[in-house]
């Protein structure tokens, strides 16, 4: 692995499932705001797959008029703009049969295949997708909610209670002692599979302090010298990842047992079979900060 200075280093916004990573071809758009009048191209999304066609060995998204066998629906929104034409996202029942020549790709998990820009315009949509599905009413009294204009939230008409996207912090981070790195296995991976210490943020902390807790609860060590390096959107369904580094202080390796059932220290040279998605800011923190600068 490489080891980079934070003068050489990517920005890491330009990760998978940040909209910065689809460059210029991609603008986003909120519900009112004016798309283009062209043809559209479509996600249709069901399971974290995405609906995609094959054409001259290439995975295309759906364009033009949907297929036949997809049904009609309201659901369907216009979430932004794609090479210069209306992208719609649109939900797919499991019930719908999805008739050749067009197939589902996963695009999350350690199965995921499908191509990264495939992948992160369907993340976007199925963030979106499950943001509406939760907002229909209100949490207050029940009421079928209103569009804030020119946003993704909602209004209640009848407590005029506001709701706004619920995006989760989360924190990830890489404990370095030496040139060794603490990797975890949570209990519902498969042998092998490990990933970094990663955690949602609690009530009344701060990041840094999230940090801390969550490599204590998890494996027994504290850690000092915690630095941000970098954040990830991870739209499953609406994490907000924020990366960290941070050194090993103290303590005695103890996973909890309950949540994380195997924590070992690793180096480049043992570097596990599968550490954590490619796509995702772990791979991306392991890659540029597992020696020490």
């Amino acid at each position: 692995m490489n080891n980079y200075t934070s003068d050489s280093l990517s920005p890491a916004f330009v990760l998978p499932f940040n909209s910065t990573f689809l460059g210029s071809e991609y603008q986003p758009l909120k519900p009112g705001m004016m798309a283009p009048e062209t043809p559209p191209y479509w996600l249709m999304i069901r399971n974290s797959s995405l609906v995609v066609c094959e054409i001259d060995g290439e995975l295309r998204l759906p364009e033009g008029e949907p297929p036949p066998w997809c049904p009609a629906s309201s659901n369907q929104l216009c979430i932004g703009i794609w090479r210069d034409r209306p992208l719609f996202a649109l939900p797919l029942a499991k019930i719908v049969e999805i008739a050749k020549p067009y197939q589902t790709i996963s695009f999350q998990g350690p199965d995921a295949t499908l191509e990264e820009h495939l992948s992160t315009l369907a993340g976007i949509a199925n963030q979106i997708i499950e943001w509406e599905r939760k907002s229909r009413y209100c949490g207050c009294c029940g009421t079928i909610m209103d569009r804030i204009p020119l946003t993704w939230g909602k209004l209640c008409p009848a407590c005029h209670t506001e709701y706004f996207p619920h995006i989760h912090p989360c924190i990830i981070v890489l404990v370095r002692r030496g040139e060794e790195f603490l990797l975890v296995r949570k209990a519902e991976w498969s042998p092998g599979r490990f990933s970094l210490v990663a955690g949602f943020l609690d009530i009344g902390e701060s990041l840094e302090e999230c940090v801390k807790r969550e490599v204590l609860e998890e494996t027994g060590l504290t850690v000092k010298n915690i630095r941000y390096v970098g954040s990830q959107n991870w739209p499953f369904p609406g994490q907000q990842m924020m990366g960290f580094v941070a050194d090993h202080a103290g303590g005695k390796l103890r996973p909890d047992g309950v949540e994380i059932v195997e924590a070992r220290w690793f180096t480049v040279e043992t570097m596990p079979r599968y550490p954590s998605s490619i796509r995702s800011i772990s791979r991306w923190i392991m890659k540029y900060y597992c020696v020490r600068t």
